[in-house]
């Protein structure tokens, strides 16, 4: 009970925190909904898909994860700030868990990720987009699951660095690849078979694979199970490490 008590309390401090600045989220969804209205129309006749709509079944599950990714990726800023004002060390003379400590901040993530992720598909809507409710909560619970573990893997990389200077072209070595070998904007079935090989080794490339799946209606695809497998256990993995940087840290 005091775990969930702890996590509870800064999960409510760290939300707190993003309601007076909501600018971030304004931020976090302006691209993506770029994306969406001008890119996504070009779609149609470069996938020889049938409707619009069908173009758009390809395109925001990407869209989503690619949401999912960026956003937990770049959340250690923040933290780095923290430690720089002194707040991570005066959490030393708490009696708050450590993991709480992380998972408050990751769980405000997810909302925050799931809050874009919803006003994405509701703009989709727009554009004739369908999908069932229940396949699109599963498909929800997968970019939770990759913001968790994108965003606990951010605070710990955050924690060991301890600088913008390091985390900025760190993450970005890191982003640009899992970026072009996930197939997030276009299909990797238009790829060389080269490089389809290389994209199996890629986790996200499983995760929007699974995900397209849920929005195609196809719940029995094997993707949508392996792509969820894959990143439940990497979400705990990611948390369970960074939990051991925090503990480190705040001794």
């Amino acid at each position: 009970m005091k775990f969930a008590h702890d996590t509870w309390l800064i999960f409510r401090r760290q939300t707190q925190l993003l309601l007076r600045n909501p600018v971030w989220i304004f931020v976090g969804v302006f691209q993506p909904v770029m994306y969406l209205l001008l890119f996504a129309p070009l779609l149609k006749p470069a996938l020889n898909a049938p409707t619009q709509a069908a173009a758009y079944k390809i395109f925001v599950p990407g869209l989503l994860v690619l949401l999912a990714i960026f956003g937990g990726l770049f959340q250690g800023f923040g933290l780095i700030a923290e430690l720089r004002a002194g707040i991570i060390e005066r959490s030393r003379v708490t009696p708050v868990s450590r993991l709480a400590l992380l998972l408050g901040r990751s769980l405000r993530d997810v909302v925050s990720l799931l809050v874009q992720a919803v006003i994405i598909t509701l703009l989709a809507l727009l554009f004739d987009l369908r999908i069932f409710i229940g396949y699109l909560l599963l498909a929800y619970l997968m970019l939770a699951l990759i913001a968790l573990m994108t965003s606990a893997v951010s605070y710990g990389v955050a924690l060991k660095v301890k600088s913008e200077d390091a985390l900025a072209p760190l993450m970005n070595t890191v982003a640009q690849p899992v970026l072009l070998l996930s197939g997030i904007l276009l299909p990797l079935t238009f790829a060389p078979g080269w490089l389809q090989g290389v994209a199996k080794w890629n986790p996200f490339s499983w995760a929007v694979d699974g995900v397209r799946a849920l929005f195609a209606g196809d719940l029995s695809n094997a993707k949508v199970w392996q792509g969820l497998g894959i990143i439940a256990v990497l979400a705990v993995a990611g948390v369970v490490w960074a939990a051991r940087q925090f503990a480190r840290s705040v001794r």
